[in-house]
């Protein structure tokens, strides 16, 4: 009988470090984080707020965004606001006071939200535009976003809020912009144009971008959002292409991550965390860096 426990004991202790790697996350290996259907097929706008829970567009219908907590099996979301009559949000990013600057494409304006109050007010209106698509902070305050015609044009611009409210037309006339991030350090700005699967990259000088320069030109699938990890590279939400790719500075494609729905449309971190929005699934999947990431929101 004492050697019949010793041998299931010794069993036991064989199979554990087994057992453990199957809940250890593999660095770059995604799975589900929210399930099917549970935001609609317009899911976009990933970001974490100071708050640690992770905000996304379109929850349940249109014109709302949801607030995703971790849960026993994943995340658990529920909604955070509705929008305005007439508005549809995409883009969030969290400015460095809390607040949330959100590009609402159908409005055709830039909104700030209060986290804590769920309270919106409008900080510039862009009526010129078709419809900001991606936001993305500069150091001094300022916005910049994208703004793609899908339908009639196919053409595409830059813009810039000023920390003041001011709205400045940076470029026209570029092919479908849509992804936008500054560089960690403040210094570069990225644009991408989702239909010409092109990258590209500007000094920022005085919060201005110049010397535009081509950083990086894929062969197939779209562009989507991307965000810069705290080393400055690029991690690119690659639509139809079913993956995420990553881009060194120096626009060197490094790696990719494989992921189970095909159409993902943005991207974003917490620490080594990476969460990413499908659209063909209305649903997010997440994976984890190594090494691990500073945190970056």
């Amino acid at each position: 009988m004492r050697a019949t426990r010793l041998l299931t004991l010794c069993l036991l202790l064989a199979a554990a470090p087994a057992a453990l790697a199957e809940k250890t996350p593999v660095p770059y290996r995604a799975w589900d984080y929210v399930g099917d259907g549970v935001f609609t097929s317009d899911i976009e706008g990933p970001a974490v707020g100071p708050d640690g829970a992770l905000y996304v567009v379109n929850y349940g219908r249109n014109g709302t965004i949801g607030r995703v907590t971790p849960g026993a099996d994943g995340g658990d979301a529920k909604l955070f606001v509705e929008l305005p009559p007439g508005s549809v949000a995409n883009g969030i990013r969290f400015a460095p006071d809390g607040t949330m600057r959100v590009a609402d494409k159908a409005g055709k304006q830039l909104l700030r939200i209060d986290p804590v109050t769920g309270a919106i007010e409008v900080l510039a209106r862009l009526p010129q535009s078709t419809g900001p698509n991606d936001v993305a902070l500069a150091p001094d305050g300022s916005v910049f976003l994208s703004d793609p015609d899908w339908v009639d044009t196919r053409n595409g611009r830059l813009w810039r809020v000023t920390a003041d409210g001011q709205v400045q037309l940076l470029e026209d006339h570029m092919g479908t912009t849509n992804g936008v991030e500054v560089s960690p350090d403040g210094k570069r700005l990225y644009l991408n144009e989702s239909v010409q699967r092109a990258v590209w990259v500007y000094d920022l000088v005085d919060g201005k971008p110049q010397n535009k320069r081509l950083l990086h030109r894929f062969d197939d699938y779209g562009l989507d959002g991307m965000r810069c990890d705290p080393d400055g590279n690029l991690y690119i939400a690659r639509y139809d292409g079913a993956q995420v790719a990553v881009l060194a500075p120096d626009g060197r494609l490094v790696r990719t991550i494989a992921l189970k729905g095909h159409k993902p449309s943005n991207v974003t971190f917490d620490g080594a965390q990476v969460f990413v929005t499908l659209q063909d699934r209305g649903a997010i999947e997440t994976f984890y860096v190594d090494p691990p990431a500073k945190p970056v929101h």
